[in-house]
Formats: structure tokens, C-alpha cells, sequence
């Protein structure tokens, strides 16, 4: 099954209604919280090119959206959301990950985060390297906050401060994620460069014909490489 999968524009408007409709009808199903948006709010991120549309055959498949927040600080992924029919093909993690490279693309320093109660969700957040935190390192934007108060479990997060809710609050973070880069390549390097010097060694003990000049000579230039 091949799914059209692509950044939403203008003359996309028409699906605004059925993405609220299928969000509508998932809140129902899971009973558990998820923030219902305006008409004019989804419009509006179709229009700015942050969302990201799904289709089967011309049909509506799924759905998700980006917000920044903070001064462009924190990018959200939001609103992620699936067709019943389409769900178990791998188009949830298609969309997201769609998602995640037009927030790396637009806001490559942008810390992303998400907030969700299912566990699918976590898995491929997991996957592109988001990793849980809690509330206390996401964005303190009230704005962000203020979202929240037409999910269904908005009272847990006004009692407890807005310390923790039902939700597991994940973070994307691209400077940690660059300095585990750099430090895996780093030990990549070094483990390189002693199979060269282990190779090396191994070279001038098998070969007899080596003098005793030319055996430190090409050590040398073994032990060079470290």
C-alpha cells in the first residue's frame, strides 16, 4: 500500500473538516486526552505550510501539523493522526517522520518536543532519538500550556502544577544529539586507526624479509596514525 505523503498547501483546505472529524472520533475511541483544534486553527497551519497530509488513492489517510514555540525555541509535532482503516502499515511513522524533517529543515536548531499517551507514539518518537523528560523541559510558553485546556485530563495538570499529566512529555534535543555524534564518530576514529596499527604489527611479524630499520620504520608510521 503506497501512501502520498507530503507537506500540505493551500489546496489542501478541503481536508480540514474530515482531519477534525477523524481527531474528534480518536479522542472518543482512546479516551484519553487530545487537544482539539479550531477550523481556522488547522487552516491556518495548512496555509503556512507546517503540516503534513496523508492520502490513499485521493482519500484522507492521516495527518499531522508543526508549531513553534518559544520564540522558535521548541517546534511541536501535533495532531498526528490516522485513518482506522490505514492504521498498522507503517503510516503513523511515515508522517512523523515527514514531520520531524520539515522541523529540522525550518527550525534546525529548534529543540523538538511532543506530548502523547500512546505507547506507538513513544516507540517512534524513541526511534528518531526524542527521549522522555519531564514537563519541566519543555517549553514554559503559555501559550503552549493554554492548549491543553481542551483536553479531557486538564485538571491532573492544573493539581499537580503542571509537574506531569497522563502524558509523557518526549524531547529532541539537536546539540545533544550532535555531541553523541561526534563522540560515537569520534570513537569510531580511534577504533580505526589501532586496527591499522594492530594490522601493521601483525604485517611485520608475518614478514622475515624485514630488516631490523625497516620494521621500525613502517612501525613507526603505524603508531603515526593514533
Amino acid at each position: 500500500m503506497e501512501f502520498n505523503i507530503f507537506v500540505a498547501q493551500k489546496e489542501h483546505a478541503a481536508y480540514v473538516d474530515i482531519i477534525l472529524d477523524t481527531i474528534a472520533e480518536a479522542a472518543k475511541v482512546r479516551g484519553t486526552g487530545i487537544a482539539r483544534r479550531s477550523p481556522d486553527y488547522i487552516l491556518k497551519k495548512i496555509e503556512e505550510g507546517k503540516a503534513i497530509l496523508a492520502l490513499y488513492n485521493g482519500e484522507f489517510a492521516g495527518f499531522c501539523y508543526i508549531e513553534t514555540w518559544g520564540h522558535e525555541k521548541f517546534v511541536a509535532n501535533s495532531g498526528l493522526i490516522v485513518v482506522d482503516e490505514y492504521r498498522g502499515k507503517g503510516l503513523a511513522k511515515a508522517i512523523k517522520s515527514k514531520a520531524f524533517d520539515l522541523s529540522r529543515s525550518r527550525y534546525p536548531q529548534a529543540k523538538l518536543f511532543g506530548l502523547t499517551t500512546g505507547l506507538a507514539v513513544m516507540k517512534i518518537n524513541s526511534d528518531l532519538g526524542y527521549r522522555p523528560v519531564t514537563f519541566s523541559e519543555l517549553t514554559d510558553d503559555e501559550m503552549f500550556w493554554k492548549g491543553c485546556q481542551t483536553c479531557v485530563n486538564y485538571d491532573i495538570l492544573l493539581r499537580t502544577e503542571r509537574k506531569h499529566c497522563l502524558c509523557t512529555g518526549m524531547l529532541f534535543d539537536p546539540e545533544k544529539m550532535k555531541s553523541a555524534y561526534d563522540e560515537k564518530q569520534k570513537s569510531k576514529s580511534i577504533k580505526s586507526r589501532w586496527q591499522s596499527v594492530r594490522e601493521s604489527v601483525m604485517h611485520l611479524k608475518k614478514n622475515k624479509n624485514n630488516n631490523k630499520d625497516n620494521v621500525l620504520s613502517k612501525f613507526k608510521r603505524a603508531m603515526a596514525l593514533l
